[in-house]
């Protein structure tokens, strides 16, 4: 099925070395045009003391709580994964301070390695940089870097707080203790404030920033720029002197377990959240490209590392302000060698992949994956994303966060697209990627080879496969939210409004708490197996609430073909419409699969919408349409529709009941569970008073 005639030598070295799809294709491109500043930017920032600041906020905010040093690992991986992008680095930076604090509370060495390399495989899940994917994804998908980061937000931030209540769980059923009297509920809300308000906050600062540059362009004009670098040096100089008003953090396993206050710890790094929200609004609010974005970023770090311990002398009265500044060259000279030496095995890495993506071109593998697969699942639906993740984790083992994405979408995302396509499963392309790229990284979870987890257990002293095994257990959850967002693509914010987001924000939130509930087989109190089957059918109604409302009213009704036209004249904008097409591939085979086509702003003409947005012109034979034209590097081209194809009918949403009206019962499951459960623990505190 494989089965490949061959190429010459002479054909394939110059099919690897002389085009863009071999070894300088895309993925150096973009290595070399920009990520490298990236990681040069996270070497400055950590070089500057940032990732020690991130981890002792962390610890200072979770550390007493029950279980604290496992849900300080969680937060800190998170903030340091921000611009790590790599799960491995995440793991050796924060993993040396948290796994042997996680041992010394109670955790087993293969559940504290096991709960770092979880925490830091979501940081490189978790935008803004993603470890660099979130601009590949930009170029691959064809869409603008705020609707990547859009996507993204939404399943890293439930899969962050599903975690710290994994953790949670596990320290109830090791008997842990907290140093202070914290009530559990408390724990988790606590964990959801902390990650929202800092959405909220880290949002809001980037919009009200937009609107006063907007409003002092207005006023001042070209002498804009001059004002704002004036507000923000004096921002930072003010922030420093903050700083300097106690000691620097020291960083140390025995400095960690007794911190002082969170509030003061705090103060000690406000300037280092700056260049951080210059990154961000220079991507999100400007919309510069990536490459300017991280290089004015990287330029602030710069400066912060030259002039922070200078500065920081002057305000305490100690002079020698001579000796730190050449301590800050030294600084920006090391930070500066360790970005190189990091980013030497990452281009390596860019190139290596690049061979590969060549060789998908040369062979055409790409076009028979998805016949291979499809013969592998027997047309099945779920079987078929089942083997896709599977081969995209195999895909994935031993390579980087940036080379896996670009191998896993070159391979599988495009026999996703086909195979859901003919099985009636039309997903935006966008949530494709994702699919196959959280399955790519789980690569670094899974045994056997999983270097996150050989990285964590080498730090632990524990046994790797264990380790691995458990890190994999513990990241069920993660590898669930593909299969949701691919049939329930409102968890990645598409077509989603501010209010509904929230909705489903709030509601996916508790499917995930109930879902880990479930598979830790523990809620109130230990769970019976039946309870936690409950659990996961509560679980599963929330997070896929129209499964059983398609049961009772199907979900589309079908127009004629011939209609194709009124429709995408008449469609509101930004709006898609669902239509099935038949023809014939270039290999002969015979094509009926559904697809969805992008309209664009509405009051233009329906061939118009379909031609600007869609990427199709339409040709008239006697009222049947059929596919003319498809644009280069439009949307129909990369969905895989071709010339000829007849428009047979398309598919229009029906009026019927709203799918959360399963909600209801889906909380009354939970309800009967706690009601158990509660009865259940209150017998077992009456029979220890009695004991007693």
């Amino acid at each position: 099925m494989i089965q490949w005639k061959g190429a010459s030598y002479e054909k394939a070295m110059s099919h690897m070395w002389l085009t863009s799809e071999g070894v300088f294709g895309v993925a150096l491109g973009v290595s070399s045009g920009f990520v490298f500043l990236f990681v040069l930017f996270g070497s400055l920032l950590n070089q500057a003391g940032a990732g020690n600041y991130f981890l002792q906020l962390a610890f200072a905010s979770l550390g007493h709580l029950r279980g604290g040093p496992a849900k300080a690992a969680v937060i800190a991986s998170a903030a340091t994964g921000l611009v790590s992008g790599s799960s491995i680095a995440n793991v050796v930076t924060t993993g040396t301070f948290t796994i042997p604090l996680m041992k010394k509370v109670g955790f087993s060495a293969t559940k504290a390695g096991a709960i770092e390399v979880s925490s830091s495989i979501n940081g490189v899940l978790t935008p803004p940089v993603m470890g660099a994917v979130a601009f590949l994804m930009t170029e691959y998908v064809g869409i603008s870097y705020v609707e990547v980061v859009k996507t993204a937000i939404l399943p890293a931030a439930i899969s962050y707080i599903a975690l710290v209540y994994i953790v949670h769980l596990e320290a109830l059923k090791m008997g842990m203790k907290a140093t202070s009297k914290t009530h559990p509920v408390k724990v988790i809300l606590a964990a959801i404030l902390i990650i929202a308000l800092s959405i909220i906050f880290f949002g809001g600062a980037l919009y009200l920033a937009g609107l006063a540059v907007g409003v002092l362009g207005s006023v001042t004009g070209s002498a804009s720029i001059w004002i704002i670098a004036a507000i923000m040096l004096s921002g930072y100089v003010a922030a420093v002197r903050y700083a300097a008003k106690g000691p620097d953090l020291n960083m140390s396993l025995d400095a960690i377990e007794h911190l002082p206050p969170t509030k003061e710890i705090f103060k000690t790094g406000i300037h280092y959240l700056m260049p951080i929200m210059l990154l961000m609004y220079l991507l999100m609010v400007e919309r510069k490209s990536p490459g300017l974005s991280a290089f004015w970023s990287t330029l602030s770090m710069l400066f912060i590392l030259l002039t922070q311990n200078p500065l920081k002398a002057y305000f305490r009265g100690k002079g020698e302000i001579k000796r730190h500044v050449k301590e800050g060259i030294a600084d920006i000279a090391e930070g500066m060698i360790s970005g190189a030496r990091n980013m030497i095995g990452l281009a390596a890495a860019m190139g290596v992949a690049g061979i590969i993506v060549g060789a998908v071109t040369l062979t055409g593998i790409g076009q028979v994956m998805a016949e291979f697969v499809e013969f592998l699942s027997g047309g099945n639906l779920l079987a078929m994303l089942f083997f896709v993740a599977l081969i995209s984790i195999i895909l994935g083992m031993g390579l980087p966060t940036t080379a896996n994405y670009i191998v896993v979408s070159s391979l599988m995302a495009s026999v996703v697209v086909e195979l859901g396509a003919q099985g009636g499963l039309i997903v935006p392309l966008v949530a494709v990627h994702m699919f196959v790229f959280y399955f790519g990284i789980m690569a670094d979870v899974t045994p056997p080879v999983g270097l996150a987890s050989f990285a964590a257990a080498a730090i632990s002293k524990g046994d790797p496969l264990k380790t691995g095994f458990q890190a994999f257990f513990y990241s069920i959850r993660t590898a669930l939210l593909p299969f949701l967002f691919i049939f329930n693509t409102d968890l990645l914010l598409i077509d989603v409004g501010p209010i509904q987001a929230i909705f489903v924000f709030i509601f996916a939130l508790i499917a995930m708490l109930l879902f880990a509930a479930g598979t830790m087989n523990f809620f109130v109190v230990k769970s019976k197996i039946w309870e936690s089957a409950m659990l996961l059918l509560a679980a599963f109604v929330l997070f896929q609430p129209g499964y059983f409302l398609n049961k009772f009213s199907p979900e589309f009704e079908t127009r004629p073909g011939s209609s194709i036209v009124q429709m995408a004249e008449a469609a509101e904008s930004n709006t898609s419409l669902r239509v099935r097409l038949v023809g014939e591939n270039l290999n002969g085979d015979p094509i009926d699969a559904r697809y969805l086509l992008p309209l664009g702003a509405k009051g233009e003409s329906g061939e118009s919408r379909l031609l600007d947005t869609a990427g199709i012109v339409l040709r008239d034979e006697d009222g049947q349409y059929f596919i003319d034209d498809v644009s280069f590097g439009g949307a129909a081209e990369q969905l895989g529709i071709d010339f000829d194809w007849e428009v047979v009918e398309l598919d229009v949403a029906t009026e019927r009941p709203p799918k959360e009206l399963f909600y209801i019962p889906a909380f009354l499951l939970v309800a009967v569970v706690i009601w158990l459960q509660v009865g259940r623990k209150r017998k077992q505190a009456l029979m220890v008073e009695e004991t007693i």
